[in-house]
């Protein structure tokens, strides 16, 4: 009967009738370490684990970050069973530890905290809101020509004041995103502020001229970028902090959920309350105003805020094709209104048509947006409670 020794890391050895992976087909490193002679000795296989993930093993600062790379790789706490552990943490402690006594690599450098840098994030985050704000305030100042001049310098600085914000703080990425997820991005906020209009004078028969925007929905959106990127804050700390104090990824999943859920709330309360002032701020004249738009605004903050989280965490594939698909379902209730004036094809408009009669022009958007939103929400809690979703740009979690 073959004995088990342990080492004194506490990894697991065995000959070849007690490895946990059976033969070469079940061990996951395809590797088997020989003892003495040309015999085949006894076989180590979180050794042949760690072979297979040198890599990670050599520049992890820490356990968890040997964690959150295994589970990437698919190692769950059932594989960490076969080796003899409890859970993948328990296993990523005995590969740091080899590591750490075996090559004893020096510790990389860790940049210091600077006092100031949540204040910059902070600051940049209210940059889109005061620079729309300022916006709004110089339309209602101006007429004719000017104003044309004031809305194109302000939708300029707007853009810079939004692409500061995501790139800096919380909200920024490492991960590139594709032209194609900016671009439907730009649409769907051009729509909150434009579309509810042009899709109720269409149906009108219009426009005739300059349809009425929805700049009071689009200026809370612009303000949300700070409670967005606070919220954001929360979850990564909060997520990291559990990380360091769950044993097990299944611990941690389900410590997590509920944190990310919280935050996501605690975002549509503060976007809520950004959408009630508002609203009862006196208005632009002649701007859109009505009560639907306010819903489609929120359902859209509440779109974007999951896009973002995700794409800050390097899930950029699920974010493109929903922000793809919502735009592209604007576009087509656009385009029926327009079509239907063609010969023969009025009934192309009849759902949008209904809809817009029982619930307003921005019931279009609360319906996109918020069936948008519902599918990252769930794609977000399978993913964002992964340890690995919180690895760090250089790797620690």
């Amino acid at each position: 009967m073959s004995e088990l020794v342990r080492d004194g890391s506490g990894g697991a050895r065995g000959d070849a009738g007690g490895d946990p992976g059976g033969d070469s087909g079940g061990d996951p490193g395809g590797a088997r370490t020989s003892l003495g002679g040309g015999r085949r000795g006894a076989v180590d296989p979180v050794k042949a684990l760690m072979h297979r993930h040198r890599e990670l093993c050599e520049r992890a600062v820490d356990p968890l970050e040997i964690a959150a790379g295994l589970e990437a790789h698919g190692v769950t706490d059932r594989t960490a069973v076969r080796f003899r552990h409890r859970d993948v943490f328990s296993l990523a402690e005995e590969m740091y530890a080899r590591v750490a006594r075996d090559a004893d690599p020096a510790p990389r450098p860790v940049a210091p905290e600077h006092p100031g840098a949540r204040a910059d994030w902070a600051v940049l985050s209210l940059l889109p809101g005061a620079l729309y704000a300022t916006t709004v305030a110089g339309l209602r100042l101006t007429e004719g020509q000017p104003r044309l001049a004031v809305a194109a310098a302000g939708t300029l600085a707007v853009t810079l004041g939004l692409r500061a914000a995501l790139r800096r703080g919380p909200l920024s990425t490492t991960h590139r995103t594709t032209s194609g997820t900016r671009a439907w991005t730009c649409w769907l906020i051009a729509y909150a502020l434009l579309g509810d209009g042009l899709l109720s004078v269409g149906i009108e028969g219009g426009p005739d001229g300059p349809w009425p925007p929805a700049t009071a929905p689009v200026l809370a959106l612009a303000l949300a970028c700070a409670p967005a990127a606070w919220c954001a804050h929360l979850f990564t700390a909060g997520a990291r902090r559990k990380l360091t104090a769950s044993r097990g990824l299944e611990e941690f999943a389900v410590s997590v959920r509920p944190l990310l859920l919280g935050v996501f709330a605690l975002f549509l309360c503060a976007l809520g309350g950004l959408l009630a002032l508002c609203r009862a701020a006196p208005s632009q004249p002649g701007a859109y105003n009505g009560p639907s738009a306010y819903a489609g605004a929120g359902a859209l903050g509440a779109l974007l805020l999951l896009a973002r989280l995700l794409t800050t965490r390097g899930f950029t594939h699920a974010p493109a094709v929903v922000l793809g698909a919502a735009g592209a379902a604007e576009v087509t209730a656009l385009t029926t209104v327009f079509a239907a004036r063609l010969p023969g094809c009025s009934f192309v408009a009849t759902p949008v048509e209904t809809i817009v009669g029982a619930w307003g022009p921005g019931a279009v958007p609360v319906l996109v947006c918020g069936a948008a939103a519902l599918v990252l929400l769930i794609h977000a809690t399978r993913t964002l409670t992964r340890a690995s979703a919180h690895a760090a740009p250089g790797g620690t979690p």
